[in-house]
């Protein structure tokens, strides 16, 4: 049967935007059921903070809870794993951060953190603190690197822990200001013991665990870990003001399994970035000393990779095995 040109042209006008309508269907009909962010660090700490902020507000945006569960354990691949082998379809997903990109670098794992995730958006990067006990006279980090480099071996580096982002600071700093520090890594919570009694002289803390403490003047702050100034503390110099180019800090970002639709990481990725946007939002990251990262997925994937990249030659560096 032939048709009339003008009922031809109108089928074919509905052929050629079912594809995308379908897909707009599809994408409208996310999330209908509640989605779970797991965090691999445990509560009260900065990733679960990170994590109930930006749930919070996905929630309040896409009408369905987003579910903040903490998976603690093995620095983070506990969690990661967890959304590895979880379903593709958007419920599962991860609080993606620096230490995923560090064991990466430094873990025989059972996974590929960048062929496995997905990266959705950035969030936040949030500075450590080079910070060191009272009764070491250094005022300054150039007078920090001349105290180490006339005590070689010396001067105790405190840790959270082999591998952790604030050990990965540290040998970087050891690279770069050419100065030998003996690494001490503690359980988590331990390590503020340590500094407070001098047992370790120099920590690069993270900044919401460690403010109060230099507030208090238990510890004296040299420098921020990030390249610019924290807002938080204005009068401590970036350390890349005497080490040009360094930098190292905390951050975190959404990801999910890999084959998550696409049209689920727009959705997710459009939300978080209105989210970064919102003035109170943005108050909310500046209180854990935070500046918003924001941007594609595309943008979030090459944060991850350069990461990797760094970690990896700092790993060489310090001559590190992986385990």
């Amino acid at each position: 049967m032939k048709l009339p040109r003008r009922q031809f042209l109108h089928l074919a006008a509905a052929a050629a935007t079912f594809p995308v309508l379908s897909r707009f269907a599809r994408a409208q009909s996310y999330p209908t059921r509640p989605v779970h962010l797991l965090e691999g660090f445990g509560a009260g700490g900065a990733p679960d903070i990170v994590a109930r902020l930006i749930g919070q507000s996905l929630s309040e945006r896409l009408g369905q809870s987003f579910v903040v569960e903490n998976r603690s354990g093995a620095t983070g691949n506990i969690a990661t794993e967890a959304v590895v082998r979880a379903s593709p379809d958007g419920y599962t997903l991860l609080l993606v951060s620096a230490a995923n990109a560090i064991n990466a670098t430094m873990l025989n794992l059972s996974f590929d953190f960048i062929r496995d995730i997905a990266p959705i958006a950035g969030i936040v990067r949030v500075p450590l603190v080079m910070e060191v006990h009272p009764s070491v006279p250094a005022k300054t980090v150039a007078e920090f690197i001349a105290y180490a480099k006339a005590n070689p071996g010396k001067v105790n580096m405190a840790s959270a822990g082999t591998g952790s982002t604030t050990h990965l600071a540290g040998e970087l700093f050891k690279t770069m200001a050419g100065v030998d520090l003996f690494h001490v890594p503690y359980r988590g919570a331990q390590v503020f013991p340590a500094l407070l009694t001098g047992e370790a002289q120099v920590y690069f803390g993270p900044l919401l665990s460690s403010i109060e403490y230099v507030r208090a003047g238990n510890f004296r702050a040299l420098a921020v870990t990030t390249v610019a100034r924290s807002p938080i503390l204005p009068d401590v110099p970036a350390l890349g003001e005497t080490l040009l180019g360094y930098e190292a800090s905390a951050w975190y970002g959404i990801g999910g399994p890999k084959r998550t639709p696409a049209d689920v990481i727009e959705i997710l990725n459009k939300e978080v970035n209105v989210s970064l946007a919102d003035p109170k939002f943005q108050a909310r990251l500046a209180n854990l000393g935070g500046t918003a990262l924001g941007g594609s997925p595309a943008d979030f994937a090459k944060l991850i990779s350069d990461e990797v990249r760094k970690w990896s030659r700092v790993n060489w560096a310090a001559n590190m095995k992986r385990e």
